[in-house]
């Protein structure tokens, strides 16, 4: 049985209604697409094609979905687990307003970072199980995770470059005690 297969077995589960949306086949995804575009000045120019996203019980895919690895769709599964269940924890509205507002939108994102860095920590985790510590250890995914957070991506969230490298530093130092 396939890793994904089995984490979206398990994802219904947990939330019944859950279901996987193609961003091409949702008019949603492409007006989120073009209003981040707009507030990135053109930063974000990739929503559709290279991220996926939660919002409710759906996880919005980009083409690319399909050509991914079981590894990597397990490893993404996990990581927008995590958002399922901070939504649950937190209830939509204030997660909404978490993702999208303190301290600002853009630039300075602290709600909207937080929970990032729990989801990622799932990320590095789930990465370290299925791929093994050299893989998280490596420079390639460490440039990824930290420019997610310090740029145009995810809309600036968090520029401290510093404190993102220390908090992957510890999460690796954390996967080496287990």
């Amino acid at each position: 049985m396939d890793l994904s297969g089995q984490l979206i077995r398990e994802i219904i589960e947990e939330f019944p209604s859950f279901r996987i949306v193609s961003k091409d086949q949702s008019r949603f995804s492409r007006l989120i697409d073009i209003a981040l575009r707009l507030v990135t000045l053109g930063g974000q120019n990739q929503y559709l094609t290279h991220y996926h996203t939660v919002i409710g019980n759906t996880l919005y895919v980009p083409l690319s979905w399909k050509a991914a690895s079981d590894i990597d769709r397990a490893i993404l599964l996990r990581h927008e687990r995590v958002h399922l269940r901070q939504r649950r924890r937190l209830g939509t509205a204030l997660m909404t307003f978490l993702y999208l507002v303190p301290f600002f939108p853009l630039g300075l994102a602290y709600g909207r970072a937080r929970l990032e860095w729990e989801a990622y920590t799932e990320t590095l985790r789930a990465t370290a199980e299925l791929c093994g510590l050299e893989a998280v250890r490596a420079p390639s995914l460490r440039e990824k995770i930290v420019g997610r957070f310090t740029g145009s991506a995810y809309g600036w969230m968090w520029p401290f470059k510093g404190q993102v490298n220390r908090w992957y530093d510890r999460v690796i130092s954390e996967l080496e005690k287990c």
